[in-house]
């Protein structure tokens, strides 16, 4: 209904006389419309006989475009005050508003306030925002079909739902040149995600206050969210996702999107990103674009790394230094210094047999090549995606965003705080500015960075004490494994390596999702604290500061056994401890067969484990939640409740949902391209999981949660240059990790150089790769005790090996490093050097060869912006004719259109 009030002074938005904004002609609107009620619904004229599932006013003319609920049981007091003030405020910016009495809800005590935007108010903001549309139908015809294409058929989709709409020229909207647009019907040339987009723009800018009581702080839906004066905002679905409406000239958008990409029976399908982007915006849209092409991609390194397992896999009975660790002749006799202090005993090399194996199947040739691979893949990943999204830009009107729209959005939180004003050189016009003092500014960036150091530094204690967890606990599993003789019988498969390394790794996965909690509260008050003027600001700062928590939380166990155990050990007679020798916590030593394949479990429990437990948080608990709220509705799909009651039993998004689709994505890009060289299946496994997850996230989206506000966005912001940094980051992480987490680079020096007998094969490897310690030289504290003792050992065996590189005893330098060791650590820094050149080479000729916009989304974008010239220069050629002449044409002149209406005044001072 309409309400009619006098104007706040001091309003920051643009205004116009309701009597005039509800004039019918220019409102698009039959004469026998509804005449406006009272406050709270008491309307004159009764409902309509029509279902309450749709998405108009009673007149059924009307569209709602936005909804607001509120459950206080009397209108009087403070938070009733607030709302009256602000509706009224709402009417005099010219939005038409009806009521739900509570008698009407389900619940028999929620209000719902519904919001409809007539013609004028759409077009005065639609001006103000610079929204794009359609101006001349497109002439440039469309690339035919590739050769082939019918292979393709399977994972099509219909016509009509990849392009919902005819492809148009666009250019900015001008109230004043409405004429020279293709404008139909006024109710649809805006699509309802524009609608929205404008509405909520009001919404967040109009102030709650009277007329002479303006204050900054006291304006925005936000705030009346927040104090509880409402319990909810949204705009609606247009109609519900398990069924149609008869009506055929109805919308359901909604319902196509549920029918051929939200269900799961859809997970081959191509993504309909036309009819998202129509119906979401073109924010959520660019994620969905993302997240489908990044799994297109992961296809192919899939399957590379499945090629490369299979290698490991088909030359399993060919690997050497495992039948030589097996064998009972070699292995068999070989004693192995204890691995602890006191709780562990001397131990024979055979007991590795079974690790040894399983250590092949990742630590092989193909290791190095699918390494490379990855750091070319990453590239292409990057460069196709940046065309990816060039063309989508200029598809969805997003070419020159960033320039437009940039200042038109200011939070209204930087808004409340500014105080002055200042010139910008650019624009030349008076900005709102926040004028910080240099005490204030240091204080507060001091406050902010000592804490996210703080809170890194938490993380990094953590991994020190999941550390100290594994070196307490080993001597423990030794001791109680060999006490127990149905598990000392499985010691070949289960090492107390083993246990120690997934039991550790399981505790630091619990430990990294409690921690998760905590960042993302600290997060979010550090960079509220930094007040960014724009939504973009604000969200780059977030995304930043929260990556830098996951990295460090997510990714410093795998660095740490990838590039710190068992790397700083010692020797039998000088062993290193990791709060020196009283702690009695001896460095770690890798797993026998290896500490890639530790590396290997760490990854693959760790990011298994987060993918798993994203999905559950995604899928079953707003699934529950919506059952728990609105049973009866889930119970009775076909019962008439409104379609705002509907929607308002469905969970609130948050404005930081997509930043936490887009962070887990991140990390498991991370996971995939920083320790890949460890486990070539992590490619799969993340396809496996974005193929679930983008079905996941469509259910979601389109089933549980109300309507997300459609909004803009030109590209992916913040998270295309952390992806850049974290692909040059992996080409360094995986040469290292193939040089010294890998064993492939001493067996090659073995094989090349210190075969004794002069031929490329590995026998004698494994004697090769061990150094002897003179038992009796062992201190006392490093024996084991005599319970330990192992029935096998006798005071025949003097001597015992250890995995390093040291001239034996007697020798003139014993225990000290041999010449083999630094031929070995030459060649493994020459394998990096020239490791990470190569692919850098590649990595940047590809970037340097495949341009970022396409050729002809370059000629498309140059066309279109002479066609906007050329057809303006000719419209206002006409219009001027048409003035001088005096022949106006009622149909086609604006200001004969617009005669009627009053003057608008520009009050906000946001622009």
């Amino acid at each position: 209904m309409h309400r009619v009030t006098g104007r706040s002074a001091g309003s920051n938005l643009i205004e116009m006389s309701p009597s005039d904004s509800y004039n019918d002609d220019v409102n698009g609107y039959y004469q026998d419309s509804p005449s406006p009620g009272s406050l709270h619904g008491e309307s004159e004229i009764e409902k309509q006989q029509q279902s309450k599932d749709l998405v108009f006013l009673r007149d059924g003319v009307r569209r709602i475009d936005f909804v607001l609920s509120y459950t206080e049981e009397e209108t009087e007091g403070r938070p009733g005050r607030k709302r009256e003030l602000y509706e009224a405020n709402l009417v005099k910016i010219g939005l038409e508003l009806e009521t739900e009495d509570k008698s009407e809800s389900e619940d028999g005590k929620t209000y719902f306030l519904k919001i409809h935007a007539p013609w004028e108010v759409l077009a005065t903001y639609a001006d103000v925002l610079k929204v794009k549309v359609p101006f001349k139908t497109s002439d440039i015809e469309k690339k035919n079909a590739m050769r082939m294409s019918w292979l393709a058929t399977p994972f099509r989709l219909p016509e009509h739902i990849m392009y919902p709409e005819p492809d148009y020229f666009t250019a900015t909207f001008n109230k004043t040149k409405s004429d020279f647009f293709l404008i139909d019907d006024r109710d649809t040339f805006f699509t309802p995600a524009t609608r929205n987009r404008i509405v909520y723009y009001i919404l967040s800018r109009c102030p709650y206050t009277e007329d002479e009581y303006v204050e900054k702080d006291k304006k925005g839906i936000k705030r009346l969210l927040n104090n509880g004066t409402y319990t909810g905002a949204f705009p609606l679905h247009d109609s519900r996702y398990w069924t149609r409406y008869k009506d055929p000239s109805c919308e359901r958008d909604r319902y196509n999107l549920y029918q051929h990409w939200a269900k799961f029976s859809c997970f081959f399908k191509e993504q309909p990103l036309n009819l998202i982007r129509k119906y979401y915006g073109e924010r959520i849209g660019l994620y969905f674009a993302w997240l489908g092409f990044y799994t297109e991609m992961l296809v192919f390194a899939a399957i590379v790394g499945t090629i490369c397992f299979l290698f490991g896999l088909s030359s399993y009975k060919d690997n050497e230094w495992s039948k030589e660790i097996c064998s009972d002749e070699i292995g068999g006799n070989i004693v192995m210094c204890p691995l602890c202090d006191k709780k562990c005993s001397y131990w024979k090399l055979n007991m590795t047999c079974n690790a040894s194996w399983q250590a092949h199947l990742f630590d092989n040739v193909g290791t190095l090549f699918f390494a490379i691979f990855m750091g070319i893949w990453v590239t292409l990943f990057l460069e196709l995606w940046k065309r990816r999204q060039a063309r989508l830009a200029y598809e969805w009107d997003l070419v020159d965003f960033e320039e437009e729209q940039q200042r038109l959005q200011i939070r209204p939180e930087y808004e409340n705080k500014c105080t002055s004003r200042k010139l910008n050189p650019i624009t030349q016009e008076a900005e709102l500015v926040f004028e910080r003092t240099a005490t204030d500014l240091v204080g507060k960036l001091f406050l902010c960075w000592v804490t996210v150091f703080f809170w890194i530094s938490l993380t990094v204690s953590c991994i020190i004490g999941v550390i100290a967890y594994r070196l307490a606990v080993y001597a423990a599993f030794a001791s109680f494994m060999k006490d127990n003789a149905h598990l000392n019988k499985m010691g070949s498969s289960i090492t107390p390596q083993l246990a120690t390394a997934v039991t550790g790794s399981c505790i630091n996965f619990i430990i990294i999702m409690i921690l998760n909690i905590l960042y993302e509260r600290v997060a979010v008050w550090i960079t509220d604290l930094e007040i960014p003027k724009t939504h973009v600001e604000y969200e780059n700062k977030l995304t930043i500061k929260m990556f830098l928590f996951q990295f460090v939380n997510y990714y410093s166990s795998c660095f740490y056994v990838a590039f710190f155990k068992g790397k700083f050990v010692g020797y039998p007679g000088g062993y290193s401890y990791m709060f020196g020798q009283r702690s009695s916590l001896r460095n770690e030593e890798c797993d026998p067969g290896g500490c890639l394949i530790e590396l290997t479990t760490q990854l693959v429990i760790v990011m298994t484990g987060k993918q798993v437990w994203g999905n559950i948080q995604e899928s079953l608990v707003p699934w529950l939640k919506n059952w728990w709220r609105s049973k009866r509705v889930r119970a009775h799909p076909e019962s008439l409740d409104s379609r705002w009651e509907q929607d308002y039993n469905l969970l609130m998004s948050g404005h930081l949902e997509l930043f936490y689709e887009y962070l887990e994505m991140v990390i498991q890009f991370g996971f995939i391209t920083l320790f890949v060289a460890s486990f070539p299946l992590a490619p799969l496994l993340a396809l496996i999981n974005n193929i679930i997850e983008v079905r996941v996230d469509a259910w979601k989206l389109t089933t549980q949660f109300r309507r997300p506000v459609a909004s803009k966005a030109h590209s992916i912001g913040a998270w295309e240059e952390i992806l850049s940094g974290i692909a040059i980051l992996s080409v360094v992480t995986n040469a290292f990790i193939v040089a010294f987490t890998s064993d492939m680079i001493p067996r090659l020096v073995y094989m090349y150089a210190y075969q004794p007998d002069g031929v490329v094969t590995m026998k004698g490897y494994i004697n090769n790769s061990l150094s002897v310690f003179k038992i009796s030289e062992i201190p006392l504290d490093n024996r084991p005790e005599d319970g330990e003792i192992p029935y096998w050992f006798s005071s025949s065996i003097t001597t015992c090996r250890y995995h390093d590189y040291r001239y034996p005893p007697g020798h003139t330098n014993q225990y000290t490093h041999t010449l083999q060791f630094w031929h070995i650590l030459a060649a493994k820094l020459v394998f990096i050097i020239i490791m990470e050149h190569v692919v850098f080479l590649v990595k940047f000729s590809l970037a340097w060869m495949i341009p970022d916009v396409p050729a002809d989304v370059t000629d498309r974008i140059k066309r279109e912006r002479y066609l906007v010239q050329e057809y303006l220069h000719n419209y206002e050629v006409e219009r001027l004719k048409s003035q001088l002449s005096g022949n106006k044409d009622d149909g086609t002149d604006e200001d004969a259109v617009y005669s009627s209406l009053p003057t608008h005044e520009v009050l906000s001072e946001h622009l």
